[in-house]
């Protein structure tokens, strides 16, 4: 890297104004918002240093700039995975889970697809 060059800091694989381009989106989204909107809300602000809570396990980030780690994300977005596999069983907050696993999904990279708002 030369000196003209800059690191944009990322989250996952993502670039942190990706993450916070993503946040602005979903803020905008008509309220009432769904348990999939709070859960998409959630791992973005959990992942950009802005909220203290992980959206599944809440545990608190590890990372050095305020957000998580990308070991931290991998773990958070596993246990989204398992959370939508037992709330489908039980029906409680599948909406949630999902919303959260599809946002953690998007910044691991494991999708393109970033997940937002409903359509208005």
């Amino acid at each position: 890297m030369t000196s003209d060059e800059t690191t944009i800091p990322a989250v996952g694989v993502r670039g942190l104004d990706e993450v916070f381009e993503a946040i602005e989106v979903a803020n905008r989204s008509p309220q009432p918002w769904t348990g999939f909107e709070h859960g998409v809300l959630g791992a973005y602000r959990w992942a950009a240093g802005a909220q203290p809570g992980a959206p599944v396990t809440a545990a608190a980030p590890l990372g050095a700039a305020g957000g998580p780690c990308r070991a931290q994300l991998l773990a958070e977005c596993q246990a989204a995975a398992v959370r939508v596999s037992a709330a489908l069983r039980d029906d409680a907050d599948a909406a949630y889970a999902l919303g959260a696993y599809q946002a953690l999904a998007w910044l691991c990279g494991h999708d393109e697809h970033r997940p937002g708002p409903r359509p208005q």
